[in-house]
C-alpha cells in the first residue's frame, strides 16, 4: 500500500543510513604525571596545620596573669648597685658664709673648656643674594655683584691686543703718509686745496639734487621694462654720488693724480 501511495524516494520514506562506529583515540597522558601528583601531596601535607603538628598541652597552672605582657625593667644585680652606690656618694657640705674661698685653684675641666672658647674661631655666614620672590637665593660672589673685578692687577690696563692693533694701525698710516709723500716729491699726485674741496662737495650735491628732483618726478606706477631700468639707473648714480660726498666730508686732505 505504502509503495503504491508514495514514490520510491520522499521525505515520508527516508532512507536508511548506515552507521559508522569510529574509535576514539587514547587520552594523552603526561609521563610525569606520576610526579607531580607526588609533590602536591608533599607540598599539601607540609601547608595542611600552622606550627609543628605535634604541641604539648599548655599547663592549666600557667595561664595568663595581669600585666605579664607589660614590659618590665631589668632586674637590679649585684654589680649595677655597687655602680650605683659609687656615682651616688655623699657630696661635701655647702660652705657657710663665714668660710674663707680658697683662691687659685683651678680644675682641668675648667681650663680646657676656657681654652676651647677663647680659641674658637666664631663661624660668619656667608652673603647670599636673593633673586626672586619665592626666595631663590645664590652666593653674592657668583652674583655679579661684588665688584670683584677692580681689584685685579691689571684693572685699567689696555690689553695687550689692543696695544698691537693700535701699533698695527699706526705703522700702515706711516707707512701710507710715506707713500704719499714719495708720489707727491714725484709729482705725480696733487693736493686739492679747500676751495676746491669745498667746490667740488658743493657740484655734487648739486648733481645729486638733480638725480633725486628726477627720481621724485617719476610716475607711481612702473609696469614697463624702460621705467624700470630707468629707476635703477637714477637709484645707482645717487648711490654713488652720496659715496662721494660722505668721502668728501670725512677727509680734509684729497690727494688726485695727475693726469
Amino acid at each position: 500500500m505504502s509503495n503504491v501511495l508514495y514514490p520510491r524516494e520522499s521525505v515520508y520514506n527516508p532512507l536508511t543510513k548506515t552507521e559508522v562506529n569510529t574509535e576514539k583515540p587514547p587520552r594523552y597522558l603526561s609521563k610525569f604525571r606520576p610526579t607531580v601528583i607526588l609533590e602536591k601531596k608533599e607540598n599539601q601535607d607540609a601547608m595542611r596545620t600552622m606550627g609543628p603538628a605535634k604541641v604539648e598541652a599548655p599547663c592549666p597552672d600557667k595561664y595568663l596573669k595581669k600585666h605579664s605582657k607589660e614590659p618590665k625593667l631589668h632586674e637590679k644585680t649585684q654589680s649595677s648597685k655597687g655602680v650605683r652606690d659609687a656615682c651616688t656618694a655623699r657630696k661635701p657640705p655647702v660652705p657657710a658664709k663665714t668660710d674663707i674661698p680658697t683662691m687659685g685653684i683651678q680644675t682641668t675641666r675648667d681650663f680646657l673648656k676656657m681654652t676651647r672658647t677663647t680659641t674658637l674661631v666664631p663661624l660668619k655666614p656667608q652673603p647670599t643674594s636673593v633673586d626672586s620672590r619665592k626666595g631663590h637665593k645664590q652666593r653674592l660672589e657668583n652674583s655679579g655683584l661684588v665688584p670683584k673685578y677692580i681689584k685685579k692687577k691689571d684693572y685699567g690696563e689696555v690689553p695687550e691686543y689692543l696695544l698691537q692693533r693700535n701699533e698695527e694701525k699706526q705703522r700702515a698710516q706711516e707707512e701710507y703718509d710715506d707713500y704719499v709723500r714719495e708720489q707727491q716729491e714725484q709729482g705725480a699726485m696733487t693736493h686739492l686745496s679747500d676751495a676746491e674741496r669745498q667746490t667740488v662737495l658743493e657740484g655734487l650735491k648739486k648733481n645729486w639734487d638733480e638725480l633725486h628732483h628726477e627720481y621724485q618726478s617719476l610716475s607711481f606706477v612702473i609696469d614697463t621694462m624702460s621705467k624700470k631700468a630707468h629707476k635703477e639707473q637714477l637709484e645707482a648714480a645717487m648711490k654713488k654720488l652720496e659715496e662721494d660726498i660722505d668721502l668728501f666730508e670725512r677727509f680734509k686732505t684729497i690727494y688726485i693724480p695727475k693726469h
